[in-house]
């Protein structure tokens, strides 16, 4: 081979193998560059994803209970229960005996919106062994918002009295009220109805008439609670007949022994001016006794 030639021939080596050299750094700097791109995107991508995923929530969406979610505490008719049990009598022992017992509840369920209550009462006396006195007594109060100023109410009362010879009276009613003061010390109410009445006696025909029906009522504490006064009035004159009126008081001094303790004094009186000929229309007594309860 000619030297020329072989010249040649070496340069075209040396040519392919440059080209060949460089093709190879093009190739793997493209697979370079894609891997590098691969990264970054999968980088990138991950990133996005972490953020979408770590994303905080506001905080009214965490702290703040959604209204339909949130616990609402259920509608109750009475949620307060008061009462009080008295016993009250007067006994006495010499050129006449005389032996006299009163027995006397206070019930008093409260609500929001509603308030019942009822104060039935027994008596029960005798007069040189004679039976003079077995009354009964039961009556039921409905107001309604009453922990307003003014209120209304309903009431109906079932009595019985051996003393002024009834055999059934029977009342029924409403009306409005309001209170006039209520705090810790005082509280007084005036109340004034509309009543049906009926009364049955043991020997005059039986009497219907319609009544209103004035209540003067007021509870009062002095010296830090060591002294109470409790006072109840009720003035009933007949619509249909002014010469048939009907009252009523009981007048209370009460001494707290405890909590749950107290004794007492009450005097009460009553007036009816339709009677029974051998009965008397005024009444009144004394009594001192004992009442336990949380009202």
């Amino acid at each position: 081979m000619k030297i020329g030639a072989f010249t040649d021939h070496c340069k075209q080596v040396v040519a392919l193998l440059f080209w060949k050299n460089a093709l190879m750094k093009n190739f793997t700097c493209y697979r370079f560059y894609k891997l590098t791109a691969f990264f970054i995107f999968l980088t990138a991508s991950t990133a996005i994803a972490q953020k979408d995923t770590l994303k905080v929530l506001p905080v009214d969406s965490v702290t703040v209970v959604k209204p339909d979610t949130a616990l609402i505490p259920p509608k109750v008719l009475i949620d307060t229960v008061r009462y009080r049990f008295i016993g009250d009598g007067n006994f006495t022992r010499g050129n006449v005996n005389r032996s006299l017992m009163v027995l006397r509840a206070e019930l008093v369920f409260s609500g929001p919106v509603i308030n019942i209550a009822t104060n039935p009462r027994f008596t029960y006396g005798k007069q040189n062994g004679v039976l003079a006195e077995r009354d009964t007594y039961a009556d039921v109060f409905v107001d309604v918002f009453k922990k307003r100023k003014t209120y209304v109410f309903g009431l109906g009362v079932l009595e019985t009295s051996n003393l002024r010879r009834i055999v059934l009276r029977q009342m029924a009613g409403a009306g409005i009220g309001y209170r006039v003061i209520k705090t810790k010390k005082n509280d007084l109410s005036l109340t004034d109805a509309i009543l049906y009445e009926s009364t049955n006696f043991a020997e005059i025909k039986t009497v219907t008439t319609i009544r209103n029906s004035f209540r003067i009522k007021g509870k009062h504490s002095f010296l830090q609670d060591k002294f109470r006064f409790n006072h109840l009035t009720f003035i009933q004159p007949a619509l249909n007949d002014f010469s048939n009126v009907r009252w009523n008081t009981i007048m209370s001094l009460e001494l707290p022994l405890n909590k749950w303790v107290t004794l007492r004094t009450s005097f009460e009186n009553s007036y009816e001016s339709v009677v029974e000929s051998t009965r008397k229309r005024n009444d009144s007594r004394i009594t001192f006794g004992i009442s336990v309860g949380n009202k």
